[in-house]
């Protein structure tokens, strides 16, 4: 061929650069480890405060309710982040992404700590939570890359632990340290934790760095990432102190949110650049796995914040005792979890999503046969069973989410599902408290219509507490007290009733997912998976 030739041929397209090697032996540990500790520093922090929101406020000299800006502030601000991880991660690269998302969160709560009135706190919380946005799904991917692919279910397994067990230490953490110390150490020991994982991560990765493209930043779709999302999380947030849409400000967020959201979704699905990859969606395991996870973790969160709200407001517990009682979840979960991502390519994960569904049915059942007179052992039965369930739901469906992902998009995919997760379990969280107190209103009304002076028991009971506290309003207070518990706790047992039945609804949909073949899997995650 001709020089001329030669010059006039198309150019043939360089193929893309081979993902790098897994990792073996101490570093492999060490990785998992600094992965795992920035993953579980930055889920504790989304429930570590909340127990502390008195102190803070107490301390910073503003009312309890403008407290609760500190939890809002940094949902809103990380909601936005998480999306946007994939074009983040494309732009700058996965590695530095992380670390440099990893030592900004140090930087923050180190400066949330030092923080000495509630404006500078809440600035330092947006500031904190927009950068933790992409540590979840970055942690997840560089998880995956540090593990052979037939161990891609070992790898989620480890995640998954420190990622669903925070939440739960959280409290407990919160509570332990406000009681003991200081409120301002609930963000100080982010502190070194942060530093060691950074570091460790730096020093295995950077040689790992992922491919960069100079993407032109999507401007409007960015724009409009922010404005739904920040309404539809403030929405949530306050709409239980509001009194949902009886407020105009609630039904103003609720219109902005949702004409965001359309806007949204028609500039992504048009541009050519978009700042978040709505094609996922037409991968058909993809989609099914992450509308399925978003429905079962909104129950689950749901549930996790309902059950220490009704043991402390309603039966007496502590915020530190509440934390223990909803511990023993981790215990069957750290058991589990590693057994069910060993054998993920050798079981159909469909068939362990089904029976995680039918696990959680069961403990929510148990819980519905809970009464104001349950010992602290009754209260950890059920909970210690759900740590199997925790295992056997979401392993395998974030590897039927991710498996047929190309490799370059796992960060996207990562991004949009733990977006997708946490925010329905923000809302998750918000209808069971505000159904919650619903039912419970109910349950009042009913109980004390048959509270009156012919009825045996009510006489017999009030005589005794008359006998014994002679003032009649106070005798009343006692009662109308003891009706407002069992209120609660029928309540109580409504949403547990409910989300039991959503569990197994949510079974209908394992079936539609295709798992893929642990053999085949790189070849049709490079080929883009079935459609």
């Amino acid at each position: 061929m001709s020089a001329a030739d030669s010059e006039s041929a198309p150019a043939i397209a360089a193929p893309p650069p081979a993902p790098p090697p897994p990792l073996s032996g101490m570093k492999l540990l060490l990785g998992s480890v600094a992965l795992s500790a920035a993953t579980f520093m930055n889920v504790l922090d989304t429930s570590i405060a909340n127990v502390s929101i008195p102190a803070i406020s107490g301390a910073l000299g503003v009312a309890p309710n403008q407290g609760t800006w500190v939890i809002t502030s940094f949902a809103v601000s990380s909601g936005i982040g998480l999306p946007m991880t994939g074009w983040l991660a494309q732009r700058f690269g996965a590695v530095r992404l992380f670390t440099v998302s990893v030592l900004l969160f140090t930087i923050a709560s180190w400066m949330c700590g030092l923080a000495t009135n509630m404006t500078q706190l809440i600035v330092m919380r947006i500031i904190q939570g927009a950068v933790a946005g992409p540590m979840i799904p970055m942690s997840q991917t560089l998880m995956l890359s540090s593990y052979p692919r037939e161990k891609s279910g070992t790898a989620l397994a480890i995640w998954t632990i420190t990622s669903l067990v925070g939440p739960v230490v959280g409290p407990v953490l919160g509570g332990l340290i406000t009681d003991n110390f200081y409120w301002a150490w609930i963000f100080y020991i982010n502190v070194p934790v942060g530093l060691a994982a950074a570091g460790i991560a730096w020093w295995l990765y950077r040689d790992r760095e992922s491919p960069t493209r100079r993407l032109p930043v999507d401007f409007v779709g960015l724009a409009l990432l922010v404005i739904w999302i920040g309404a539809f999380q403030i929405m949530l947030d306050k709409g239980k102190e509001l009194d949902w849409f009886e407020s105009g400000q609630i039904i103003m967020l609720a219109i902005v949110a949702a004409v965001g959201f359309v806007a949204f979704l028609i500039w992504e699905l048009t541009d050519d650049h978009p700042v978040v990859d709505l094609s996922l969606f037409a991968n058909r395991n993809f989609a099914v796995a992450t509308i399925t996870v978003a429905l079962g973790y909104s129950a689950f969160f749901g549930n996790l914040v309902l059950l220490p709200a009704w043991l402390q407001q309603h039966m007496g517990y502590t915020p530190t005792l509440a934390g223990f009682a909803m511990a023993p979840v981790g215990l069957l979960a750290i058991i589990v979890t590693p057994w069910v991502g060993k054998n993920i390519n050798r079981v159909d994960p469909r068939l362990l999503a089904t029976i995680g569904f039918s696990t959680f049915s069961v403990v929510l059942w148990m819980r519905t046969q809970f009464n104001t007179q349950a010992d602290f052992v009754t209260i950890l039965i059920p909970t210690f069973i759900q740590g199997a369930a925790i295992g056997l739901f979401f392993i395998p469906w974030f590897n039927l989410a991710l498996s047929a992902i190309p490799i370059e998009k796992t960060a996207s995919a990562s991004g949009v599902l733990n977006f997708m997760r946490i925010t329905a379990g923000a809302f998750g969280a918000s209808v069971a408290t505000t159904l919650w107190d619903n039912r419970a209103s109910m349950h009042h009304a009913y109980l004390s219509e048959h509270i009156n002076v012919t009825n045996a028991a009510f006489a017999t009971g009030a005589g005794t507490i008359t006998r014994s506290m002679p003032p009649p309003a106070e005798a009343l207070a006692i009662i109308n007290h003891t009706v407002d518990n069992q209120a609660f706790m029928l309540a109580a047992a409504d949403i547990f009733r409910i989300s039991a039945v959503l569990f197994l609804a949510l079974m209908l949909t394992v079936w539609h997912a295709r798992p893929q073949k642990a053999a085949s899997s790189a070849g049709a995650a490079d080929a883009g998976g079935a459609h």
